[in-house]
């Protein structure tokens, strides 16, 4: 890089470069001034003999293609007569997803959901076209002055960094990462990121809810799910969107809104152009702001309400935000202006006396009950003794003859005669279940009890209807590698037969790869082609494969498959050891059978993996 890159000069004589933000591996990244149309921009400057120039050349008009309002778009390329080739960009004002973690605590839930889901549409849209990111960091995204969420360098920084074009699977690894970050301050993601590493364990990251406590379980889920099983193949920017949108729901409004009032951190950080912030008011012993003091003295022609607050309230110290769902609003929890009222006192309760009255004189303390009308005489006697003495046909004595029903002995049963009763209705519903069972049975050719008859005992040799016939070896298969993520698409070819020849001593190996398969890696897998010859109903293959452990999925297709996209898996396991058997539950029909290797078992220098034997079983 030439030495007068200084600030001041200019490019193509119209950037003129003020402030160098940051310089690595002989890239410049600089804040620059476009005198033609009076603004701000970012410029990425590198030499064009530098092995990084095609690259970088290539991810700007590729990222051009793709126009999203979240984007800091490409705006120019160009070559200076000094042999300079530079990028210029929008130029963000704002503040850094990692800065925003570094000066404060992790961001609550709905707003590290709501940046992700804005991050994962333009992503989603971008991989729409064949556009990948390829550096999705903290570092790259951008939450400006309104609260909204920018991308910086799409594509461009990837290029500089030297990485290749077109890593999608390490975008949806990497928004992952941000997820992950945003909810725990952390980075787990795939690129490489200044954020403080996620703990790990085992070999892998932890969930976030073991780093942080009251994280939802679906956001939790779905990192766990990207960063340490892999995902599936089929999981894509623009469904990782859709999850996060149904877990926010109508929040989205409140996210946005809390993200508007960030205070911006003075210092600068490089892509983002942060505007001084005004010193802070004077506060009093109790942390409220001086204004209150003088708000609180009213004097003669200050405006007051006639509640008897102030005009202006503030918040809490705390200064805790308030989401209405219903409205997608924020408002600020307020501190009284005065102490709340007291409650109502209670109701006195009604005086009681503490003993009974005293009777009036000749009157009995406690007056008798009314008496019942007695069944006996025409009088009707009472059952108290002073109101029936004397009179009707009382006994005088305050009891009742005995009244005898003449029907009562034709109404009486024995004791216990209906549980009697109960058990014979019981007792005869088991015989009939019994009888029933006997005869399903026997009309199965099996023993009263529900047992196999023993026919060697007659001489007579029956076969089990229900017996499940052995899946057979299918003759006649052939064997040919795919790679179809490959740049050839081979992968070994002249070792492809080797895995179908019946000898274990003779296999096909991958090649040596310095990454694992999965969205980390370079590719989701590789494997063989079995053909069959015709359709066949396949149950299950053996496979004895090199190295352990090996994980694999089988597809059976009925035409030769150029990809799997679309396809579903008939059966998957992990070989541990040297050999294992794949089953396909329900059986699949079809001529082709593809043997997919997901996972590498370790070997020097990387990881690679093998089939020596696979046997095909079906009809």
């Amino acid at each position: 890089m030439p030495e007068h890159n200084r600030p001041g000069d200019a490019l193509a004589d119209r950037y003129r470069l003020t402030d160098l933000l940051t310089e690595s591996a002989g890239g410049r990244f600089w804040r620059a001034f476009d005198s033609v149309l009076q603004r701000d921009v970012a410029v990425h400057i590198i030499s064009c003999e530098d092995e990084r120039a095609p690259l970088l050349r290539i991810a700007a008009r590729t990222s051009a293609t793709v126009l999203d309002r979240r984007m800091l778009r490409v705006l120019d390329i160009d070559e200076t007569p000094d042999n300079r080739c530079f990028v210029v960009n929008e130029w963000g004002t704002g503040t850094s997803l990692d800065i925003l973690l570094a000066e404060g605590e992790p961001l609550p839930p709905p707003v590290a959901a709501w940046i992700v889901a804005e991050t994962a549409d333009t992503i989603a849209l971008a991989h729409e076209a064949k556009v990948a990111h390829g550096r999705l960091v903290p570092e790259n995204v951008l939450i400006d002055t309104d609260g909204a969420v920018r991308l910086i360098g799409f594509a461009v920084d990837a290029a500089l960094h030297g990485l290749p074009a077109g890593r999608i699977s390490t975008d949806v690894a990497d928004l992952a990462g941000l997820l992950y970050a945003a909810l725990t301050g952390k980075w787990a993601g795939v690129s490489r990121s200044a954020v403080p590493p996620a703990p790990t364990e085992h070999g892998h990251v932890l969930r976030p809810r073991q780093v942080r406590a009251r994280i939802p379980r679906t956001l939790d889920s779905l990192c766990d799910h990207i960063l340490n099983h892999g995902g599936d193949t089929e999981v894509s920017a623009a469904m990782f969107a859709d999850a996060l949108r149904d877990f926010i729901g109508p929040s989205a409004g409140a996210a946005e809104a809390w993200l508007a009032r960030l205070e911006h951190p003075r210092k600068g950080v490089p892509g983002v152009n942060l505007p001084p912030l005004p010193d802070p008011p004077p506060r009093d012993a109790n942390g409220a702001p001086a204004a209150d003091l003088a708000a609180a003295d009213t004097t003669e022609g200050d405006p007051v309400d006639t509640t008897g607050s102030t005009k202006d309230e503030l918040a809490t110290q705390a200064g805790m935000p308030i989401f209405h769902d219903d409205t997608d609003e924020v408002t600020w929890l307020r501190r009284r202006s005065e102490p709340a009222p007291p409650p109502p006192p209670l109701e006195p309760q009604p005086e009681r006396p503490l003993f009974a009255p005293e009777p009036a004189e000749g009157q009995p303390v406690r007056r008798p009950r009314a008496a019942p009308v007695s069944p006996v005489g025409a009088g009707g006697g009472g059952f108290w003794p002073w109101e029936n003495t004397g009179t009707g046909g009382g006994t005088g004595s305050g009891s009742l003859p005995a009244f005898v029903d003449d029907g009562e002995s034709a109404d009486r049963r024995a004791p216990g005669t209906n549980m009697l009763r109960l058990a014979g209705v019981v007792a005869v519903c088991l015989l009939v279940l019994v009888a029933f069972v006997i005869a399903f049975n026997l009309g199965r050719g099996r023993t009263p009890l529900g047992t196999a008859r023993d026919h060697q005992a007659s001489g007579v040799q029956t076969q089990t209807p229900d017996a499940t016939p052995t899946p057979s070896p299918i003759a006649g298969v052939t064997a040919h590698d795919f790679d179809p993520q490959g740049t050839d698409g081979s992968e070994n070819p002249e070792e492809a037969p080797n895995a179908v020849d019946g000898n274990p001593a003779t296999f096909w190996q991958t090649s040596i790869y310095d990454q694992q398969f999965g969205p980390a890696g370079l590719k989701t897998g590789v494997g063989l082609v079995l053909d069959l010859g015709a359709s066949h109903q396949v149950s299950e293959v053996d496979l004895t494969t090199v190295g352990t452990p090996t994980q694999v999925q089988i597809y059976v297709l009925d035409h030769a498959p150029t990809s799997l996209q679309g396809a579903k898996p008939a059966g998957r396991t992990t070989v541990t050891g040297t050999k294992g058997t794949v089953t396909v539950d329900p059986p699949a029909t079809g001529q082709y059978v593809v043997v997919w290797l997901t996972r590498l078992p370790a070997a020097d220098g990387g990881f690679r993996g093998g089939v020596a034997e696979a046997v095909v079983k079906g009809d």
